[in-house]
């Protein structure tokens, strides 16, 4: 959407002027809105393709996660000049869209600096707390079948088709295979509603705060899944991203913070290291195939896809009881 027609929507439905600053996004439309007495908030225009249904199911999970703890630092939703959470505009194209502002959390994206082992330690509480924060809650949107759900990876080996390089294509194949092997101890796991995209773009953070942490964005990827997965996909957003010996040390202290708060089971500790191996074939296989589609974003789509070829190399060079061992002595 283009910035004029955001400042007549600001205008009209929220009786406010500011500056505006997009955000690079994969899908929706985003803007930071900075009002001339400094107070910001973040104005999102979902795409076309999301439902009323899933705003809605990402909506109240925000709302039942900050019932359930209220100093977990997430985004409060903002009401329109209607009292309305959110409401649908028609852009010029003619497709409806669902807008809503958030209240914006204050600091600095973690993709955007370094942490020390004792700040991934909180990243990884953070990470605990979130999840305890969204037990028990339900929503009709809920089970939406999510392709970025690794639980759902066998579901996109059509899209081998879409990798050019054939030694990539190939490391692809082992890697769907490997889940294969696994993928009937994926469905017996735990599951409830979770965030499922713990990664480094949507994690606030200050240096400066004890708890690190000082936000957490972007409850798009929401969905019932495996406690495993959700926890894997932060370990996943912790992998270096040069080649190193060892893979997992940063991912460790991550699941280090998050044993203090959460429970693991050892299967689930067992399983994780596959998970976010799952994980780095999923991005892989989405990015090939999204990069050919919207050439015009391929620099935001693939943007991690590069650091996971060697990865990838690295998980396939480990027998399946090496990965399965990987994290159990976080658990000590």
């Amino acid at each position: 959407m283009q910035e004029a027609a955001v400042h007549r929507l600001l205008r009209e439905h929220y009786g406010i002027e500011g500056s505006l600053t997009r955000f690079e996004t994969e899908k929706d439309d985003t803007f930071r809105v900075t009002r001339e007495n400094g107070e910001r908030l973040v104005l999102k225009i979902a795409n076309p393709e999301e439902t009323l249904e899933e705003i809605d199911f990402q909506n109240c999970l925000m709302r039942h996660a900050a019932a359930c703890d209220p100093e977990l630092p997430i985004p409060a939703i903002v009401p329109n000049a209607d009292g309305n959470n959110t409401f649908r505009i028609t852009d010029v194209d003619g497709s409806a869209r669902s807008v809503r502002a958030l209240t914006y959390l204050e600091g600095t994206p973690l993709c955007e600096t370094d942490s020390n082992s004792r700040e991934r330690v909180q990243i990884g509480r953070m990470l605990g707390r979130l999840r305890l924060g969204t037990e028990g809650f339900s929503h009709p949107a809920e089970d939406r079948k999510y392709a970025w759900d690794v639980q759902h990876l066998l579901t996109l080996e059509s899209l081998l088709d879409e990798v050019d390089n054939p030694d990539q294509r190939m490391a692809l194949e082992d890697g769907l295979e490997r889940f294969r092997m696994i993928e009937p101890e994926v469905r017996a796991l735990r599951r409830q509603v979770l965030h499922n995209d713990f990664s480094k773009s949507n994690i606030i953070v200050d240096h400066g705060e004890p708890e690190f942490v000082t936000g957490i964005i972007d409850f798009g990827d929401s969905v019932k899944t495996a406690i495993a997965i959700d926890v894997s996909t932060a370990c996943l957003n912790q992998l270096p991203e040069s080649p190193h010996e060892d893979l997992f040390w940063r991912a460790r202290d991550i699941v280090e913070g998050y044993l203090q708060v959460a429970e693991l089971t050892d299967q689930e500790l067992s399983l994780i290291p596959h998970l976010t191996f799952a994980r780095v074939v999923t991005r892989a296989l989405l990015t090939s195939w999204r990069a050919k589609r919207f050439p015009g974003n391929v620099r935001y789509i693939m943007r991690n896809t590069h650091q996971g070829w060697h990865q990838l190399e690295w998980f396939l060079a480990r027998q399946p009881d090496e990965l399965s061992g990987l994290l159990m002595n976080c658990a000590t």
